[in-house]
């Protein structure tokens, strides 16, 4: 049959008898043939139907292959395989178990747009100043390095449903932290069930893996195989393609989630990953002078997945610094490193205090002119109706700072925050009698706000966002929003609060970073509204600010473009 995405022919795969005594629509093998002659593949998707094995065969390989919940008639969404490395090629689409009077292949349409695209990035429940996919499922950042004016961002990724699996490496690019364009993924599976896990990247700037094949050290990244083990791969051209080492796999153990690092004073590459050995939970230490070879080195116990691994100045001071390890649930450790051993100082101490962040990653290679440790985090939030799910969480930076319990661990949006800054409303030296609502009239889906007061025994102070409340318990020293509780003490007498509000999410930062709370907003759909009031006794505010903010995303999105809305100053 002739269709408008080329010449296409339908045939069966399996014997299927024709005899009408018996169920026409028995489960069999199906495919279909087509000349690839477009940008994407659409694919319908229906959320919780059966699971189909698709395979997509050029010159007779498998070059794609994945789970999808295929959609038999009306689809929840479409999602979009790229074929631009095919052009010009025959293929087979082979789905697998696919009822014989099925509809769903036949659905199946090359097209150079994004099918179902036309309120991409405007979608009800979609953050606008949070990156997330344009289409399916993303949780780990992974690969995260600066290089040549670009902040890349990979991530765990699923391009072919609403739910875990297929797991990809993404790809997003920003050269400001905050407008993001999506580019093709960056790592596709080895095989099907041989999936693609968390890992990171940075630039091999003096070439001692050899990878480099024109004027730019090469970007190098460590990923898990699931599989086989720990491997590298290289791209020679910023990070658009990858080529995978030839020896790998590097490392093969009980594990995942390799995290490298450059260790100056040794002048050793060291990877920190996780480690399981006799039932117990690691994170081990290998080193290596290139990036192919590894030894181990040694373990420490008691962190879980996704480590990171960098050293930080204590109150900025360039005389005193500590290694910070961590893990996905962001705990970590403070001590030293002599890259061979980490040796901690600190009991594991509690990161974020909220209720949708895991599995955080820092940013390798920032120019040190610049100087800062930025760390991004996957924000665990479902976006139910939609067709992509989750997000990341906003870019913080990390400090240690002195306290009377010893250094801890500070998280700040970064400063390029401002540049999304809309309407203003301010008040200095605010004195604010109970029942009193402060901000009424004010109405909106994203804000940055802030306040500084001195705390006494005032009773409460109640920010109401779109109907969720974040509540400072004077009295107990506070702050509480949905099913957190986490005790907030004021600094020099004073409280600062700062609270970062998208259309699905709530991130709270107490004194500056000290408490970071990164929270599922569970917002009251159709109520925009803000509050601020006090109870029992007048409080007097230094400062209140509400700052309105742009959303990152394009007015319209041009459903034509293979790459998305491009990142832009």
């Amino acid at each position: 049959m002739a269709m408008r995405n080329g010449p296409i022919l339908l045939i069966l795969i399996a014997s299927i008898c024709l005899n009408p005594c018996l169920p026409q629509a028995a489960p069999a093998n199906a495919a279909r043939e087509l000349l690839i002659e477009k940008h994407f593949l659409n694919l319908p998707v229906k959320n919780h139907a059966p699971k189909h094995r698709v395979k997509l065969l050029v010159d007779g390989q498998i070059a794609r292959e994945f789970e999808i919940e295929l959609a038999e008639r009306e689809p929840d969404f479409w999602v979009f395989l790229d074929l631009a490395p095919f052009q010009g090629k025959r293929a087979t689409i082979e789905v697998d178990q696919l009822a014989t009077d099925s509809s769903a292949l036949s659905a199946v349409e090359q097209s150079d747009q994004i099918k179902g695209a036309g309120d991409l990035y405007h979608e009800a429940l979609r953050p606008q100043f949070h990156f997330s996919s344009r289409r399916g499922w993303n949780n780990d950042p992974n690969g995260l390095v600066y290089d040549h004016g670009e902040y890349h961002l990979f991530y765990q990724h699923n391009p072919y449903g609403w739910d875990w699996g297929n797991m990809h490496w993404g790809h997003a690019v920003s050269t400001d932290l905050l407008h993001w364009q999506e580019l093709p993924i960056a790592l596709y599976p080895h095989q099907f069930g041989d999936w693609a896990f968390s890992g990171s990247a940075l630039v091999d700037r003096a070439n001692t893996a050899g990878f480099q094949t024109g004027h730019e050290a090469p970007l190098v990244a460590a990923y898990t195989s699931t599989g086989r083990g720990e491997c590298i791969t290289f791209s020679n051209d910023r990070g658009r393609t990858w080529t995978e080492f030839s020896g790998n796999p590097v490392v093969r153990h009980e594990g995942r989630d390799p995290r490298l690092l450059w260790h100056g004073p040794s002048k050793r590459w060291v990877m920190a990953v996780y480690d399981e050995l006799d039932r117990k939970r690691w994170i081990a230490f290998y080193t290596s002078p290139d990036l192919k070879q590894w030894t181990f080195e040694s373990r420490i116990e008691g962190l879980f997945e996704c480590p990171d691994f960098f050293e930080l100045p204590v109150d900025g001071r360039s005389a005193r610094k500590l290694w910070v390890l961590t893990a996905a649930s962001s705990e970590y450790l403070l001590g030293t490193f002599d890259g061979h051993q980490f040796t901690p100082q600190t009991p594991k101490l509690p990161g974020h205090r909220g209720n949708g962040f895991y599995a955080a990653q820092t940013y390798s290679d920032i120019p040190a002119s610049d100087g800062r440790r930025i760390q991004i985090g996957w924000g665990q939030i479902a976006t139910p109706g939609m067709p992509f799910n989750q997000m990341m969480t906003f870019p913080c930076e990390l400090t240690l700072r002195s306290t009377a319990e010893g250094p801890r661990l500070c998280f700040q949006p970064v400063k390029e925050l401002k540049r999304l800054h809309a309407a203003r409303h301010a008040w200095s030296r605010l004195n604010l009698a109970p029942a009193t609502n402060a901000l009424a009239g004010i109405q909106g889906d994203l804000f940055d706000l802030r306040l500084q007061f001195t705390a006494g025994h005032i009773g409460t102070v109640r920010l109401i966002i779109r109907g969720v409340p974040v509540i400072y318990d004077a009295a107990k020293q506070e702050l509480v929003c949905h099913d957190r509780h986490n005790q907030l003490s004021p600094v020099n007498g004073k409280l600062r609060l700062q609270v970062l509000v998208d259309r699905t999410s709530l991130e709270i930062f107490g004194n500056d970073g000290l408490l970071y709370m990164p929270m599922a907003g569970n917002f009251t759909p159709d109520d925009h509204s803000l509050a601020f009031t006090v109870t029992d006794a007048t409080v007097r505010f230094d400062s209140l600010e509400v700052n309105e903010l742009k959303s990152i995303w394009p007015p319209r999105y041009d459903v034509r473009s293979a790459s998305g809305p491009k990142a832009r100053d």
